[in-house]
C-alpha cells in the first residue's frame, strides 16, 4: 500500500503533537524516577506507562489517529504468555504498553539512552538485547524471558527484530517461539498497520484508523520450535496480507 500524501496541515498538526509530547515525557519521567524506588514491578508499571494513555489520546486529538481493536477476547486473562507483532512503527511501542499490562518489552539497548524517555523505559525492567551480539541476544532472551514469564509477566516481542516499512515482509526470527516453548506458555500473534498513518522514524502522522488485530493463542505443549514459529508466521503474513501491509 502506497503512503498518504503530506501537507502543510499534517505539518502543523505534527509540532502541536510533539510540543505535548516532549514536555510531558520529561516531567513525568523525572517524577517516574522519583516514586519508582518506593514501587513494586506491577505499581511502577502503572504510574510510568500512564503517560502511554496520554501518547494515544493526543494523537487522536492532533493528527487524527484512531485505533480499532479486533479480537482483545484472546488476550488469556491469567497466566504469562509471548506477545509477538509486527514491527513498522513507533506507534506500537506506545500503544502495546496500554494494551498488555503488565509486560517486559524486549528491546535494543540503545533506547535505554535516550534521556527522560529511556530512563523512564529502564524503570520497566525490559529485556535490553545487544543487536551485534546475535548469540549472546538470544541466551539472554531466553534467560531472562523464563525469569519474567514465571513471575507472571507477558514478555512482548518484536519478531521482525526491527522496524520493517509498509509493503515488506523482514524476516521472521525463532526467539519468540523459543522462549514460548522453553516457559511453556502460548504465543498470542498481534498485527496492525500503524506503518500506514505513522511511518518508522516520520515526523509526519496520517489521519485514519489503526486496526489491531489479536489471534488466539497458539499452544506449545508437545511441538517443536519450527512447528510454532511456523504457525506463528503464518498468521502474521495472513493477517498483513489482509490489512494490505504486503
Amino acid at each position: 500500500m502506497s503512503q498518504p500524501k503530506a501537507g502543510l496541515l499534517h505539518y502543523i498538526r505534527a509540532c502541536i503533537y510533539y510540543l505535548g509530547f516532549y514536555p510531558l515525557t520529561i516531567v513525568h519521567s523525572t517524577l517516574s524516577l522519583i516514586v519508582s524506588p518506593v514501587l513494586n514491578f506491577r505499581q511502577r508499571f502503572k504510574f510510568v506507562t500512564l503517560i502511554n494513555f496520554f501518547y494515544i489520546f493526543w494523537l487522536r486529538i492532533c493528527c487524527g489517529v484512531g485505533v480499532k481493536v479486533t479480537g482483545r477476547e484472546n488476550l488469556p486473562v491469567d497466566g504469562a504468555y509471548v506477545a509477538v507483532a509486527n514491527h513498522s512503527s513507533e506507534w506500537e511501542t506506545l500503544f502495546l504498553q496500554t494494551f498488555v499490562r503488565p509486560q517486559c518489552a524486549v528491546l535494543k539497548k540503545e533506547l535505554l539512552k535516550i534521556p527522560f524517555f529511556g530512563w523512564a523505559l529502564g524503570l520497566l525492567n525490559p529485556i535490553a538485547i545487544d543487536r551485534s551480539q546475535r548469540r549472546g541476544a538470544l541466551k539472554q532472551l531466553l534467560g531472562e524471558g523464563k525469569s519474567r514469564l514465571e513471575d507472571g509477566i507477558p514478555v512482548v516481542i518484536f519478531p521482525q527484530g526491527t522496524r520493517v516499512p509498509v509493503g515488506k515482509m523482514g524476516k521472521f526470527n525463532k526467539g519468540g517461539a523459543m522462549l514460548a516453548l522453553s516457559a511453556g506458555v502460548p504465543i498470542v500473534p498481534m498485527i496492525h498497520d500503524a506503518g500506514i498513518y505513522w511511518p518508522g522514524k516520520s515526523f509526519i502522522k496520517h489521519p485514519g484508523t489503526v486496526q489491531v488485530h489479536v489471534g488466539e493463542p497458539i499452544p506449545v505443549e508437545g511441538r517443536t520450535v519450527d512447528e510454532i514459529h511456523a504457525d506463528m508466521v503464518a498468521w502474521l503474513e495472513k493477517h498483513m496480507a489482509e490489512l494490505k501491509l504486503l
